[in-house]
């Protein structure tokens, strides 16, 4: 071992798997970075003097006389104001030219809020999504997942969301994107003129997978940056944690460790919690709230990673293709926002709770006639008049290009009621009834 500058190097690799390398050496902290011949690598494993680094662009071409340079800190991001509009690498370095950000150098992955700083969240998250915003309402400081097939589209989804979403800052966490998705973000976001509170960090499918596994930590520490040390109301948008969790495997694997459920780690638990329970509602008025995509292999919603999900974050939301309409809808029967009692009928107008749940009553309606049309039954005239009321509530509010105010999801639910169904049918108290109804000329 030599030492320059403060810096230990050492020529003696013991071990090297595809993504790691293992050496003796003494005085290392764990996430610590550090050179592998001229490779970026990062500690993941301290055995004694034993310790293991993932080399993130694999280890091909280094042998075991390569110079291991450690840099004596973990990976870190400069914050400022300066970072909105731009757009990083997993490193936290722009990928778009122009200069370095100039600010305060923290740590990623820093433990979560302590929970004596924490309120229960009360504030609405607005995303103009009707799908989202009338059943399945979200709240700051929520974290919950959108569940989506890969042929769906879920980054534009996410695009549109980030650009109506009542947020002071978006941040968003590209894991494994294709060129011309991280491309599709970026024209977005510069053609709406919305840059000024966009941050993003991207990892492209050109970039090495285990780069991924730093994506979500810069992402939060630049969402705890404007949260906690702003007062800003933060959503954090991360896509897709499925690639997220694909590459927590490829470095599990390669070290040798025992593979649990569908070839995860054993850790993607606790892996997957570090991240969601970032999110969080402060005092000051500041809240991260995270909405998150995991891709469904197949429909398979019992595999390792959205089974994990499903027990660590407040809901999710299903996306579906609506044989009827031809549209992507935000499925009213899979999706669940757990917090969502916290704010409707109190931050939102009286009548949301009561509409909402009858909307999806007569929807459930329409699915079952549906059923019997398809197994060769009459269908009664309430059945008919359901069927032609799915239709358009798929149209009008279910589906994801539908961009309007709550106020305005909640007057076209009641014009919907009122075209297909008589007020008792539609069985809404009477004192709303009589108030929200439409007034026929």
């Amino acid at each position: 071992m030599t030492t320059r500058a403060f810096q230990k190097i050492y020529t003696k690799i013991e071990n090297i798997t595809k993504a790691t390398v293992t050496l003796r050496a003494e005085g290392v902290g764990n996430d610590e970075l550090a050179t592998v011949g001229g490779k970026l690598a990062q500690v993941v494993k301290i055995m004694g003097d034993q310790v293991t680094l993932q080399v993130f662009a694999g280890t091909e071409g280094i042998t075991t006389d390569s110079e291991v340079i450690f840099h004596g800190e973990p990976p870190k991001l400069r914050v400022s104001d300066n970072l909105a509009g731009r757009f990083f690498n997993a490193y936290g370095e722009p990928i778009e030219g122009g200069e370095q950000i100039e600010g305060e150098a923290r740590e990623i992955g820093g433990p979560t809020v302590n929970p004596f700083r924490r309120i229960q969240p009360s504030e609405l998250i607005a995303t103009g999504i009707a799908g989202i915003d009338l059943n399945n309402t979200i709240v700051t400081g929520q974290k919950i997942p959108f569940f989506a097939d890969p042929d769906q589209p879920y980054n534009a989804v996410m695009a549109n969301v980030a650009l109506r979403a009542k947020a002071d800052k978006i941040i968003l966490g590209g894991m494994g994107l294709s060129n011309d998705d991280f491309l599709y973000f970026k024209q977005v976001f510069e053609n709406a003129g919305a840059l000024d509170r966009i941050v993003s960090f991207v990892n492209t499918t050109e970039n090495p997978p285990v780069e991924r596994l730093l994506v979500p930590d810069m992402a939060l520490t630049a969402a705890e940056y404007f949260a906690v040390d702003k007062g800003e109301k933060v959503l954090v948008l991360l896509t897709d944690m499925t690639l997220y969790a694909d590459a927590l495997a490829i470095v599990s694997n390669r070290m040798d460790q025992i593979p649990s459920k569908d070839s995860m780690p054993g850790s993607l638990y606790s892996d997957l919690a570090k991240i969601y329970e970032k999110a969080v509602q402060l005092p000051n008025g500041g809240s991260i709230t995270i909405i998150a995509v995991t891709t469904l292999s197949g429909g398979d919603i019992t595999h390792a990673i959205p089974d994990n999900t499903g027990y660590i974050t407040e809901g999710q939301l299903f996306l579906r293709n609506d044989s009827d309409t031809g549209k992507v809808i935000v499925d009213p029967f899979r999706s669940l926002s757990r917090l969502k009692q916290l704010v409707i009928g109190k931050k939102t107008r009286e009548d949301h709770p009561q509409v909402m749940n009858a909307a999806v009553r007569l929807y459930a309606d329409a699915a079952n006639a549906k059923t019997k049309l398809e197994n060769g039954f009459d269908l009664s005239d309430y059945d008919e008049r359901a069927l032609k009321f799915a239709y358009d509530y798929s149209e009008k509010l279910l589906a994801i290009d539908v961009n309007i105010e709550i106020t305005q999801m909640l007057d076209t639910a009641w014009e919907l009621f009122a075209k297909y169904f008589s007020k008792e049918e539609v069985a809404i108290k009477s004192e709303l009834v009589e108030k929200y109804w439409p007034k026929t000329e």
